[in-house]
């Protein structure tokens, strides 16, 4: 796999449209790091890490509007492997008038729009979500 990040939040923008319960996804730090802060601004719900063997796994509750709809209707993938994207603290603009997130990986660890534009850290410009 080329892409882990790309890899997780396509998994579950599909699951949301196949109207799952949950889905799970490969661990890694830094996919928990997304999965934490997705849960925290209310894109998913619970994040738990679960093991099987050797291997570990996210497992992550996905949440859904009254009229059964997903919460997350889209993605988009800003940096990618083949091209990295970074921005300044400066020119990080909301997203989708605040409606929706950008996702940053800065130094301070992964943190959406508002709080990096508020904490002065650019970064890497991961993907957008809505």
């Amino acid at each position: 796999m080329n892409d882990p990040i790309g890899d997780l939040i396509i998994r579950i923008k599909n699951s949301g449209a196949a109207r799952k319960e949950s889905v799970s996804a490969p661990f890694s730090k830094m996919k928990l790091a997304i999965a934490e802060l997705l849960s925290a601004k209310g894109y998913i719900g619970a994040v738990s890490q679960k093991s099987k063997g050797n291997a570990k796994y996210l497992n992550m509750t996905l949440l859904y509007e009254k009229d059964g709809s997903p919460v997350i209707s889209d993605v988009r993938r800003i940096s990618k492997p083949s091209r990295r994207l970074y921005e300044n603290a400066k020119n990080i603009k909301r997203f989708r008038r605040g409606f929706g997130l950008s996702v940053f990986s800065t130094s301070k660890g992964v943190m959406g729009d508002a709080d990096a534009k508020k904490s002065n850290l650019g970064g890497e410009f991961l993907f957008n979500i809505w």
